[in-house]
C-alpha cells in the first residue's frame, strides 16, 4: 500500500449552476477516502478557465468555507486543455496522486475510489473508460466513435470511451508537467509517459446543469489538434497522394501523346492536359516533402505561454 496526498483537479468555464453539487460530491468522496484510510489528505482544485459567470464568486467563497478547497484564477480563457494542465502543474507540486475530472458531474465520482485503490495497488495512471454510450444521441454517439476511429487510422494512441477523466501518481505527473508541448493533447500525452497503468470502467450520466461546453466545432478543433500534435500523417498523405498524381500524370501524357499523334485532339488539348497533371502532382508531391520539415518544426518552435494565473485561493 502507498497511501499518499490526493488532489482533484477540476477546470471550469461558466459553471455556476453545478459547482456547489460538484463541490459537495467532491469532497464528501475526500471525507470518505481519509476516513477510509485509502489517503493521508485530500483536497479539491478548482481552475477557473476565465469564465464570464459567477464561477470564481463561488470558488473563492468555497475555499473560504473548507480548508480543503483551493483555486485557480486564469487572467484569461486558455481552453479545456491548458486549463487542466495549470492545475495538475500546480497540483504535482503538492501531491502524491491527482485526479482530473470535469466540472459537469458526468463522470462518476464514485469510481474515484476505485481509481485510488489501483494506484495504492500500483498502478501509476489509471483511466476512467466509459462502459457505454447509451446516454448519447445517435449523433454524438456515431461522432465519437468516428473520432476514435480517425485518431488511430492517423496514427494517435488513444485510449477509447476515455476523455480527460483520469488518476496519475507523482511520477506520472512530473513526466507530463515536464512536456515543453504548447499544443496540449493530454488523452495523448499521458499515452506516451509509459508507466504502469490500469482501467476502472464506469457508466457515464447526463449533464446536471448547464450547457454542453463542447459544440460540434469544438469537437472538430479537438480532433484536429489531436491528429496534429501527435501524427505527421496527414503530411505524409499528401506526399502519397503527390506520388500518385505523378503516374496518373505519366498515364495521362502517354494518353495524351498517344491521341495527338493519331490525330483525336484539338489544338492546345495535349499541352493543357499534360501541364495540369503534371504540375498538380509534382506541386502535391513537394509539398508533401516540404510538409515533413514543417511538420516537425511545427512541434517545437512554439513557446507561448499555456495559460496565465491571475490569482490563487487557499493553495498547498
Amino acid at each position: 500500500m502507498r497511501k499518499g496526498v490526493l488532489k482533484i483537479v477540476v477546470p471550469c468555464y461558466n459553471e455556476e449552476e453545478v459547482l456547489h453539487e460538484t463541490n459537495k460530491r467532491l469532497l464528501e468522496v475526500i471525507t470518505n477516502m481519509e476516513q477510509s484510510g485509502k489517503i493521508v489528505s485530500g483536497g479539491v482544485v478548482y481552475v477557473d478557465d476565465g469564465s464570464r459567470d459567477k464561477t470564481w464568486q463561488i470558488i473563492d467563497e468555497l475555499s473560504k468555507e473548507d480548508s480543503h478547497v483551493s483555486g485557480i484564477k486564469l487572467a484569461h480563457n486558455a481552453g479545456h486543455q491548458n486549463a487542466l494542465f495549470a492545475g495538475l502543474t500546480l497540483a504535482s507540486e503538492c501531491c502524491d496522486m491527482a485526479v482530473s475530472i470535469d466540472a459537469d458531474l458526468q463522470d462518476d465520482t464514485n469510481a474515484i475510489f476505485e481509481m485510488v485503490d489501483k494506484y495504492n495497488e500500483g498502478a501509476e495512471v489509471v483511466y476512467g473508460v466509459r462502459r457505454e454510450r447509451t446516454t448519447d444521441t445517435w449523433f454524438k454517439r456515431n461522432t465519437a466513435l468516428g473520432f476514435y476511429k480517425l485518431m488511430s487510422v492517423m496514427g494517435t494512441d488513444v485510449k477509447y470511451n476515455h476523455a480527460d477523466f483520469r488518476l496519475m501518481g507523482s511520477a506520472a505527473l512530473k513526466a507530463l508537467v515536464s512536456m515543453p508541448e504548447r499544443n496540449l493533447f493530454l488523452r495523448g500525452m499521458v499515452r506516451t509517459l509509459g508507466f504502469k497503468d490500469a482501467d476502472v470502467y464506469y457508466d457515464r450520466s447526463e449533464r446536471f446543469a448547464g450547457e454542453s461546453k463542447y459544440p460540434l466545432s469544438k469537437m472538430m478543433n479537438f480532433a484536429v489538434d489531436g491528429i496534429t500534435s501527435f501524427s505527421v500523417k496527414p503530411l505524409r498523405l499528401i506526399f502519397s497522394f503527390g506520388i500518385f498524381f505523378i503516374f496518373i500524370a505519366i498515364v495521362a501524357i502517354g494518353y495524351g501523346l498517344y491521341s495527338h499523334y493519331i490525330g483525336h485532339t484539338i489544338p492546345g488539348w495535349t499541352s493543357l492536359l499534360v501541364s495540369l497533371w503534371l504540375i498538380g502532382g509534382a506541386v502535391l508531391l513537394a509539398i508533401g516533402v516540404v510538409g515533413e520539415y514543417v511538420g516537425k518544426i511545427y512541434k517545437e518552435v512554439k513557446r507561448r505561454p499555456l495559460y496565465v494565473i491571475e490569482r490563487t485561493e487557499n493553495l498547498k
